[in-house]
């Protein structure tokens, strides 16, 4: 089987490790999204395990990297040949340009690189543009989990994608 190849950050977009200096960053993202809050402690625990690698941070090359706003994350995480995907977020001024697409694609070629064979997700089930993402890279719904969210209270759809 030939590797696959992540796709390239759009024109403009530079993918890289995050690290403890964009957490103030991700934090506010992660509170404008609406996800569900991890918090700096959270994170910051996360990028001292075994999966710091799966913690990726997109930022505009038309500034210096410590100037430019992080444009977007991802956060997931290995264990035994899975790939779980944990947060994911563009900033709103940013979506629609690619930026989460080559994050996703960046995440899931370094999980093939791990030579994990699955990646799973859940999703609000409101969110139907992250699941037409999702759909776009490979992904699709297997099941469906009841009031998984809370601030409000939703379902939440899982998806998943072979990797092998």
């Amino acid at each position: 089987m030939a590797e696959q190849r992540a796709a390239p950050a759009p024109k403009g977009i530079s993918i890289h490790r995050m690290s403890e200096h964009d957490l103030l960053e991700v934090v506010e993202i992660e509170e404008q999204s609406g996800l569900s809050r991890w918090g700096w402690a959270a994170y910051y625990a996360e990028l001292q395990g075994a999966n710091s690698d799966l913690m990726l941070v997109a930022r505009p090359v038309d500034a210096t990297i410590e100037a430019a706003p992080i444009a977007g994350y991802i956060v997931a995480r290995e264990t035994a040949g899975e790939l779980h995907i944990n947060n994911f977020a563009v900033r709103s001024g940013f979506r629609r340009r690619g930026i989460g697409t080559a994050l996703l694609e960046r995440v899931l070629q370094e999980a093939r690189n791990r030579k994990a064979n699955a990646a799973f997700l859940e999703v609000r089930s409101t969110n139907l543009a992250a699941q037409a993402l999702y759909e776009r890279s490979g992904f699709q719904a297997i099941a469906r989990r009841a009031n998984y969210y809370s601030d409000p209270i939703e379902d939440a759809v899982v998806m998943t994608l072979n990797l092998g």
